[in-house]
């Protein structure tokens, strides 16, 4: 059985469809991301999935419980991280996570024990008597994932967990996400709009406006995308599109005023066009697809760009 079931889960807010028909299942000990520009539904997915706000149309079972009915029961078993920081700053890493441990009914020997062995995993044991204040961000997202896996989840949700932190912080992040899966067995399931987050899962599903818009592992996706990218920018764009489809066969797309195509042997191809249209070629560059590429192939926009309504 998997350990998430969603099927054709919909959300509205007032007129505003912020989820629609979305169905998937998550399997236990997988790290599952969902992808997507800022308004593309992943908040709402996840304030669903953490029981902050009600199941209203569509069915999601978490644990084997349906989370209409039973999501008390269900909230034992999930440790969550919020994208905003949930921790007391006043309060030394300690305390942070004796007060967690209260909330969850861990008290005395076991709470100490607990304590101990979250701060070991995460590497944080000689901070342990400092105030959060004085931690850096990669330090303090840590703590929030110490004190998420306390009680002993079956399931982990992380909203935007490396959202502020530097490229280095993120690495640790997704390397103590991947220690927590294999050590602990925990089911994860989160939340990006970083490329890199979403291609260290081992599923990734892409959300835009709500929908869920593709579903598998992150280079099973990027197979979709025909060959190499390449990107042209041109101070006439609709012209050139024309020329290229008529000297080469390609029929670019316009994605935020600069022309994508797909291609094999690109760096061929590059060669190629600037030779034939040289001073119609502003600049122009290629590589293997990535999941923006996939994004765009499916949208016909950057992730960046994508409509920036609020989910």
């Amino acid at each position: 059985m998997p350990l998430i079931e969603v099927e054709n889960l919909s959300h509205t807010y007032g007129d505003r469809q912020a989820l629609a028909n979305v169905t998937f299942s998550i399997s236990r000990g997988e790290i599952f991301g969902f992808l997507g520009p800022n308004g593309g539904g992943k908040t709402t997915l996840f304030k669903i999935l953490s029981t902050l706000i009600p199941v209203t149309d569509g069915t999601v079972s978490l644990l084997g419980h349906n989370l209409s009915r039973d999501s008390s029961v269900v909230r034992k078993h999930v440790g969550v991280v919020f994208q905003q920081p949930s921790l007391d700053l006043k309060l030394t890493v300690t305390e942070n996570l004796r007060h967690h441990g209260h909330l969850y009914g861990v008290w005395g020997k076991e709470l100490k024990h607990q304590i101990q062995a979250v701060l070991d995993q995460l590497e944080i044991g000689d901070r342990a008597r400092d105030r959060v204040e004085t931690l850096s961000g990669g330090l303090r997202r840590r703590v929030e994932l110490a004190k998420a896996i306390l009680h002993q989840p079956d399931l982990l949700l992380l909203d935007e967990p490396s959202t502020g932190l530097d490229p280095g912080a993120r690495r640790n992040v997704r390397e103590y996400l991947r220690h927590l899966r294999d050590k602990n067995g925990i089911t994860i399931v989160l939340t990006t709009h970083i490329l890199e987050e979403a291609d260290g899962c081992d599923l990734v599903g892409i959300l835009n406006e709500g929908r869920l818009i593709a579903l598998g592992k992150s280079d099973e996706l990027k197979d979709r995308v025909g060959g190499d990218i390449v990107m042209i920018d041109s101070p006439t764009p609709e012209q050139l599109r024309m020329k290229l489809d008529q000297q080469f066969g390609y029929s670019p797309t316009l994605v935020d005023g600069a022309l994508c195509i797909e291609c094999y042997q690109g760096h061929e191809f590059v060669r190629d066009v600037i030779a034939a249209f040289p001073a119609e070629i502003c600049s122009v560059r290629f590589g293997k697809p990535t999941l923006e590429d996939v994004f765009i192939k499916l949208t016909g926009r950057h992730l960046r760009s994508a409509s920036p309504k609020r989910d």
